[in-house]
């Protein structure tokens, strides 16, 4: 006789897919038919008050040979190579002190963490008056102590350099409290272990904290790469791009485009190409990670 297949209670079954359903239709609203609906308009040409024509994969030729979109691509590949790496140690140098429990840690998580509360456009005012080349704050006070004013934002070099900065400064704690929890789901057995062997502090990092935190790290870097990629709002606020097209990333070229070009086909045909970028670097980011695992 076949047995028949255990079913289980509507808590184990249905229950969490009613409360996934809400997240399911957000998602779905404003994640999968947004990206449906991008696909689709790529292979037209449309304006806001014209009519759409299909135009194939003409606006992606027209892509491939804009030198404006080759700029601002590799204008965020470079912002992407420099934030990525540097937001990754920075938020596990302050985990690593944070997730301990001494007094004060967290006043210490706090301070770190206060600055992804934000607004990004509220950041980009507040760097724009500390940085500013006439009124900036940093500058007056430089000017003060006998020094030249310094061109933070007017300049190519000081400018990504600023907006680097800018940004693991505003990030750093949002990806501090993911490094946090992953530090703290080590048992506290392994440390007694290790200690009582003789391992010193740099041996218990690199031997039990760094290998089973890699999972959350690779979290923080999948998720800093797309974030990356997408930057819009706070180089807009800071240096709308400038001086020049220095600072331009590729969302803005994209908005540009849309909204001020009115070539909404167009626009959509160069998200579809960031959309594939970073699809295509999320899958590698994983199949690096699971061939690390494999090796070891």
């Amino acid at each position: 006789m076949k047995r028949k297949a255990l079913k289980g209670s509507f808590e184990q079954t249905r229950a969490p897919l009613l409360f996934l359903l809400p997240n399911l239709v957000i998602f779905s609203l404003f994640i999968i038919l947004p990206a449906v609906s991008g696909l689709r308009l790529s292979v037209y040409e449309w304006g806001i008050l014209g009519d759409k024509a299909y135009v194939g994969l003409a606006n992606f030729k027209e892509v491939f040979a804009d030198e404006m979109f080759w700029k601002t691509f590799f204008n965020t590949l470079r912002y992407v190579l420099f934030v990525v790496p540097l937001l990754t140690i920075s938020a596990l140098a302050i985990a690593l002190i944070a997730s301990d429990n001494i007094g004060g840690v967290a006043v210490f998580r706090g301070f770190f963490y206060l600055p992804t509360m934000l607004s990004l456009i509220i950041v980009g005012i507040i760097w724009r008056w500390i940085l500013g080349d006439q009124l900036g704050i940093l500058n007056y006070a430089l000017t003060l102590m006998g020094s030249d004013a310094v061109p933070w934002l007017t300049t190519p070099l000081t400018a990504n350099i600023s907006l680097i900065f800018i940004t693991v400064w505003n990030m750093t704690g949002f990806y501090m409290v993911m490094f946090i929890g992953g530090l703290q789901a080590i048992p506290e057995e392994l440390y007694d272990a290790a200690m009582i062997d003789g391992a010193s502090k740099p041996q218990i990092f690199w031997n039990i904290k760094l290998p089973l935190i890699r999972p959350t790290m690779l979290v923080v870097i999948v998720l800093a790469t797309i974030n990356s990629f997408k930057a819009f709002e706070l180089i807009f606020t800071l240096t709308k791009g400038g001086p020049g097209t220095a600072t331009k990333l590729l969302v803005q070229n994209i908005y540009q485009v849309a909204f001020e070009q009115d070539r909404l086909g167009y626009a959509s045909a160069m998200a579809v190409i960031l959309m594939i970028t970073i699809g295509v670097l999320t899958i590698f980011q994983f199949r690096m990670n699971s061939k690390e695992y494999t090796n070891e």
